[in-house]
């Protein structure tokens, strides 16, 4: 088993709780051993989107959120930044939840001193802030190929081979969404200029990726349906992406959430 290893901050967007192509299981494996002391939910973390066309809301899905309320509980501060997709929360900037901070947005204070505005993204998405609909039926063409995806792989699966993603492949071949992605990044590194720090640290493109491209350090956190990745700060205050995406999750429940779930089940 894994050993537990415990950081600076964690950061953690786009889980899609709610879909069924969040891979809720294998985010559930990472934070069983990954601490941190500062936890950062980078928007997009439940789909009111999806959950209000259809409700699908399995086991794995709900083990995450009572994993991360016990987080809180045990000494971590987590910090939730509303995305698009978990709007709803919107309204509630500057209140708490079962430990849970909500914000628009915040500032990270690396250990060497850095600052990195923190923020999911979307606002500076022209197809999210302007053409909504667009949006909505972009949204509804990715679980499409999501769809696609798992019974493209389902067949390497039974010919041994390794998982591909069929549509993270088109996304990062097609000129125009290339193209989108630089054009999302410049704009964060834009922002992030205006609040005079040092970096952005954000979401919402399902694309993880850290670079110093545009004058400053740009980090996306990728997400938990296809890249399944996570964002993670040293104690020296160095910033690492780690890939989950082919981590083994066939593991026993830790003891801990047994005991929980026996203590909700007398409750």
């Amino acid at each position: 088993m894994t050993d537990t290893r415990r950081f600076r901050a964690l950061f953690i967007s786009d889980v899609h709780l709610g879909t069924r192509g969040c891979q809720a299981d294998k985010l559930l494996h990472f934070l069983r051993h990954h601490e941190a002391d500062t936890i950062y939910l980078v928007g997009d973390i439940v789909d009111g989107w999806a959950l209000r066309s259809s409700w699908y809301w399995p086991q794995p899905h709900n083990d995450v959120v009572q994993k991360l309320l016990r987080k809180g509980r045990k000494g971590s501060r987590v910090i939730y930044i509303p995305g698009n997709h978990d709007e709803f929360l919107r309204g509630y900037y500057g209140t708490h939840f079962g430990g849970i901070e909500v914000v628009e947005n915040t500032v990270h204070e690396g250990a060497d001193g850095r600052r990195y505005l923190v923020v999911h993204g979307d606002i500076f998405d022209l197809v999210v802030t302007q053409a909504r609909w667009l949006a909505l039926l972009g949204d509804k063409a990715y679980d499409f190929a999501l769809t696609a995806n798992r019974l493209f792989n389902a067949l390497r699966r039974i010919f041994g081979a390794p998982y591909w993603s069929l549509s993270k492949w088109a996304k990062l071949k097609v000129k125009n969404a290339v193209n989108y992605i630089g054009a999302f990044e410049k704009a964060l590194a834009t922002e992030a200029k205006h609040h005079q720090v040092d970096g952005v640290i954000c979401g919402h493109i399902h694309t993880a990726a850290m670079h110093d491209d545009f004058g400053l350090r740009y980090i996306n956190c990728g997400d938990w349906v296809e890249s399944c990745t996570a964002v993670v700060e040293h104690r020296d205050g160095t910033f690492e992406i780690i890939d989950w995406s082919r981590a083994s999750h066939d593991i026993e429940p830790a003891a801990e959430e047994v005991v929980d779930g026996i203590q909700q089940a007398a409750a």
